[in-house]
């Protein structure tokens, strides 16, 4: 079961024009460069939180027409018969055995929090990941 290609493409964002607008103005300044894509989006990023509402508006207003497209074309969309939902798990279905490890946890959890009462719970899970990885090798 895959992606219905007759489906309508999604609505764009203000800031998705903006910058495939970037990405067409680098294409046209710089045709045989190959682009870093963090650093690309990092500039696009700067550039977007010091325009004025004003610039944002060009952007705002093709954002605002994509979606008038989408919304239309979604009245007309039919979607495809025969598509399953999805299945819920069985609220009566026997739970499935814990592991090893979350036994480990279920044990050694309280006093990991004594010894150390101020940690986090993220901090909590990396400490018995530590002590299980120790006492499994």
């Amino acid at each position: 079961m895959g992606k219905d290609p007759t489906k309508p493409r999604g609505k764009m964002s203000s800031y998705a024009y903006f910058v495939q607008t970037c990405r067409e103005e680098h294409k046209k300044k710089h045709p045989e460069a190959t682009v870093n894509f963090s650093e690309f989006s990092k500039k696009c990023s700067e550039r977007w939180k010091t325009m004025s509402a004003k610039e944002k508006g060009r952007f705002e207003d093709m954002a605002k027409l994509d979606k008038a497209r989408y919304e239309r074309e979604m009245k007309n969309y039919i979607p495809p018969k025969g598509e399953k939902k999805k299945r819920f798990k069985d609220p009566n279905a026997p739970k499935r055995p814990p592991s090893a490890f979350f036994i480990f946890c279920a044990e050694f959890r309280p006093k990991v929090k004594e010894e150390t009462p101020g940690l986090s719970i993220g901090d909590v899970a990396k400490k018995l990941g530590e002590m299980w990885n120790k006492t499994s090798s």
